[in-house]
């Protein structure tokens, strides 16, 4: 490594928040490993709503996570966290490798997630998602606070050669 410190990102929202976006140019702003759940479970030929499949990925990944934050590594999940109990699991054992964990909420109304999950529904190969399952998700989600945030690291919004991004990050919490 660089010298620089290990870092977790996690990224939190609902389906549609736009977390695959905002990790996909973190992985390259930041030079950092992405861990999609989603994507593993599709390249493996699971269901994305196989709930036990879904675990055992998850776990593993996190695994894989622990493994590479201890090498100095800057690693970003996008398991959508929708807890506080897997948020603060996620940080606090982070912070015991001695890493640098931030917290990304992606807040996007309901309105906009239905507008964002009818275009990908029409994606030919999309997994579709009902209205009604993300009615669920959005019941079951569980938001940030704003003492909650403060727990975690500003975001990082460098390069790793110290240049500024060309454009703001999307999807970084407000600060209040």
């Amino acid at each position: 490594m660089d010298g620089r410190r290990s870092r977790l990102v996690l990224l939190c929202g609902l389906p549609g928040a736009g977390k695959t976006t905002v990790a996909k140019k973190l992985e390259r702003e930041l030079c950092a490993v992405r861990l999609c759940p989603d994507e593993w479970l599709t390249e493996l030929g699971f269901s994305l709503f196989d709930s036990e499949a879904r675990d055992r990925v998850e776990r593993r990944l996190w695994q894989h996570a622990q493994d590479l934050l201890a090498s100095g590594a800057v690693v970003i999940l996008e398991n959508g966290f929708w807890q506080r109990p897997e948020r603060d699991e996620k940080r606090l054992r982070a912070r015991a490798l001695g890493a640098g964990v931030e917290l990304r909420y992606l807040k996007v109304p309901m309105a906009e997630l239905e507008r964002r999950i009818a275009l990908r529904n029409r994606e030919p190969g999309s997994v579709v998602l009902t209205t009604e399952l993300l009615g669920e998700c959005w019941s079951q989600f569980e938001a940030p606070t704003p003492a909650e945030l403060d727990l975690f690291d500003p975001p990082l919004s460098w390069t790793t050669r110290g240049e500024r991004p060309s454009q703001p990050l999307r999807g970084e919490p407000p600060r209040t």
